[in-house]
């Protein structure tokens, strides 16, 4: 408990003395590594299985690999009881979208990201200019954080601005509460900002506040048993090595790629189109074992939800199936939403569990999806073409910069099936990432009766 008083003095500039603690052994000795997390959608989350993931959490599962060790992660509520934890030698560093801060008696890893603060508002709340117009605003933002620290030297330029400190809230749940109208204004930093307006495009960003800084890991100042050393060297190969870029990709650059409107038109439709087909999206995926949120991203992307849907090319329906694969898959009519979903469930599962074994998730189904659009035949010509370039043909992140060369004429040569748009597949691609987030935060999980799936899904 004494390091914890000793933190929040530290917090709010006090000294303290030395704080005296048994360390945890270790790692080697322990044979695990004890990492200090809280929520975050993106730096530690709890999916609805009960599993984990997020950039950190990722992170971290490598370096638990090159240390030969695995990854314990003790989750504590708040960004003070996990530094408290390390500064009690109960773990062996603190993970949890951590801001460096030299002020506190810890050893800083070197920047995993950086970022860039915001003050997030409501379309309607008034326009914020300058600092004056803070006065009698509330700002509610996470205690102890790069942004608590600089609106609190903020108010003491402007004492009519107000400070909110929501007890154990993160950066998501506050920004939820200010688009439900129950809060004035967030501070947060433009990654959480990016991921929240997907959900709520009522949010803004109403003034970028005048600091930045970067996410790093905490560990003790001493007797670390050379796991600092460990952490630099890793964190530098994985820079350069692009583990960084490929995982800041997976959890939260690609939500740029939606734009206002397309973010208000694929929330209205939710409202409007799909209550009507919610219960043939939860059949495909009692059948295929695929989650119905992703299916019906896919098939929002292909057709905003519209069964009449047709295109130049002759596919058609909700899923837009070719006139051959709706043979090949038994659909008898193509414009009947509920065939239609569930030949594309069922075509989409095949394409996902013909892939080799060695793609692992989340990358198989984003190819999954390119092969939806291009075919099997695009897709394998260009998982060739990036293994000539030396490129990870089991990695999205590497494959959405080879499939555009499909274009090309002279990688098209190089096809049995010839020439293909691979462009318009990442952007199909890239979109279903987004929409699916969007729909796992806003509608609910299907769980399935027993019954026996349709072949091409997994058991």
């Amino acid at each position: 408990m004494r390091a914890l008083l000793c933190l929040i003095a530290l917090l709010s500039l006090a000294g303290c003395g030395p704080v005296e603690t048994s360390r945890i052994a270790d790692y080697r000795t322990l044979g695990e590594l004890r990492v200090a997390t809280r929520e975050d959608i993106i730096s530690w989350r709890r999916s609805e299985d009960g599993s984990s993931s997020g950039f950190e959490h990722d992170l971290l599962l490598e370096l638990g690999k090159r240390l030969g060790v695995p990854v314990r992660f003790i989750v504590y509520p708040d960004v003070p009881r996990a530094l408290d934890a390390v500064l009690g030698g109960e773990v062996h560093l603190a993970a949890a979208g951590l801001a460096r801060n030299e002020r506190l008696p810890l050893h800083w890893s070197p920047p995993l990201r950086d970022v860039d603060y915001v003050l997030v508002g409501r379309a309607e709340s008034p326009e914020i200019e300058t600092e004056a117009d803070l006065a009698r605003r509330t700002v509610s933002v996470r205690r102890g954080t790069v942004p608590a620290e600089a609106l609190e030297r903020m108010r003491k330029r402007l004492p009519a601005l107000n400070l909110h400190h929501p007890a154990r809230a993160n950066d998501s749940a506050m920004l939820a509460r200010l688009a439900a109208g129950q809060l004035d204004l967030v501070a947060t930093d433009r990654a959480h900002f990016g991921l929240a307006v997907q959900t709520y495009p009522a949010l803004t960003v109403a003034w970028d506040l005048p600091i930045s800084s970067s996410i790093a890991w905490a560990l003790p100042r001493e007797g670390d048993g050379g796991l600092g050393e460990e952490v630099a060297a890793f964190l530098e190969e994985a820079r350069e090595g692009s583990l960084i870029a490929r995982l800041a990709d997976r959890y939260f650059t690609h939500v740029r790629r939606l734009s206002d409107a397309d973010v208000n038109g694929f929330l209205s439709r939710m409202r409007e189109r799909l209550p009507r087909y919610r219960k043939h999206f939860q059949e495909a995926q009692a059948r295929t074992g695929v989650d119905w949120r992703f299916l019906a991203a896919l098939a929002y992307q292909e057709s905003q939800w519209d069964p009449q849907a047709t295109s130049p090319t002759g596919v058609r329906g909700m899923m837009m199936l070719t006139a051959e694969t709706a043979d090949r898959l038994g659909v008898t009519d193509r414009l009947d939403p509920r065939e239609s979903i569930l030949g594309g469930a069922r075509y989409y599962a095949m394409l996902r569990d013909n892939l080799p074994d060695d793609i692992a998730e989340p990358d198989r189904s984003w190819l999954a999806i390119a092969a939806y659009n291009l075919g099997p035949g695009h897709m394998n010509g260009a998982r060739q073409i990036a293994a000539r370039m030396g490129r990870d043909n089991t990695d999205w992140w590497e494959m959405k910069k080879v499939l555009p060369l499909l274009a090309r004429p002279e990688y098209a040569a190089r096809l049995k099936a010839g020439r293909a748009r691979g462009g318009e597949a990442v952007i199909m691609t890239e979109n279903v990432r987004n929409y699916y987030g969007i729909l796992l935060r806003l509608e609910a999980p299907y769980v399935p009766p027993l019954e026996p799936r349709l072949a091409g899904g997994r058991e």
